[in-house]
This record gives structure tokens, sequence and C-alpha cells, in this order.
């Protein structure tokens, strides 16, 4: 579920990156380029049809091509990490170390949102995300304390944690998070 994400920052940077028109993103999605336009500004939110469209659009897709590199270092990275979409928080790929400490069959999860085993703290990390200016630049890099998020299936783990933006082959951004120490 991308509801709480900032959709049309996230199309707005993908757009950037793969010198894509707003005309041609309207085009596809069957609206004006004015209604993109207030979309990546903020000024109005796409309804849900709309949102998941965009979705479909900007989500990263790591394992295809040039990507498989970062991928399969993440699949034998000894951290406790794992790789979503920036854009939707779909799981892209996930180390042993983090995955020891989840209770799912991460091939169950690849492609599914993460985003409902956020903590509070990692939900309002990403709301300052955009006063931040994360979805300006291609590579970003964030911080923060996170507590426990209360679920059996995929853990929070108390503790510092990290969040880079990797920019994949194909235009589209995906996000590192790391639990540090």
């Amino acid at each position: 579920m991308i509801h709480d994400l900032p959709i049309g920052l996230a199309l707005r940077r993908f757009r950037r990156l793969n010198a894509v028109k707003q005309g041609a993103v309207a085009e596809l999605l069957a609206v004006s380029q004015g209604t993109v336009s207030r979309w990546e500004s903020g000024e109005h939110e796409p309804d849900e049809a709309h949102r998941e469209r965009i979705a479909d659009l900007i989500a990263a897709r790591a394992g295809e091509g040039s990507d498989a590199a970062i991928r399969r270092l993440v699949e034998t990275s000894s951290q406790a990490v794992h790789l979503v979409c920036d854009a939707t928080h779909q799981l892209l790929a996930v180390s042993p170390a983090r995955l020891a400490s989840w209770r799912i069959d991460a091939a169950d999860y690849l492609g599914v949102s993460l985003w409902r085993f956020a903590s509070p703290e990692i939900a309002r990390a990403q709301e300052a995300l955009a006063g931040a200016g994360w979805f300006e630049r291609p590579y970003q890099r964030i911080r923060f304390e996170t507590g426990a998020n209360d679920s059996p299936e995929v853990p929070v783990v108390p503790g510092l944690t990290e969040w880079e933006t990797i920019p994949l082959a194909d235009g589209r951004v995906g996000r590192l998070t790391t639990t540090i120490g």
C-alpha cells in the first residue's frame, strides 16, 4: 500500500532521472500535463487508481540485468540489510542476517510492500524525507533511531537505522536499509 508515501515527489524524481517529460507521463496515465504537475508539486493527490498506476510505472525491480549484482551483494551481505523500492517499499532483496530476525519466507515477500511493518519512528522518518530534499537528488543517506514495531512476521529491531538510495539501471531508485551496530 502506498497511501502514506509521497508518490508525486517520487514520480518527479523518476521523470528527472529518466528524462521523461510530464506530457509523456500524462499521456500514459490518461490525464493532463497540468494534473501531473499538480501531483508532483503536492498541490493535489492522485486518486487510488492513478496512485497504483504511478507506482507500477516507477516501482524499482532489482535482479534484472545489471541490477543483479546489487541484489546478489545484498543477498550475500553479513550485515542486517534489505533493499526496497524507494517509491513503494516493495522488497527487492534481503540479507541472511536480516532474514534471520524475520519469520517469513523471503520469496513470498519479494515484490510486496513492507510499509505495513514500519515502526512509528520509521513512519516519522519517512514523513520528513520530502522536506529534507530526499526526492530531489539520486544519492541520499540518513540515519535515525527506531523502536520496535510489534510484528511477529517482520520485526523491527530497535536501534540505529541507515537508509541509502541506490539508483538502479532502469532509472528507478532502491533504498538500502541497514541496521547499524
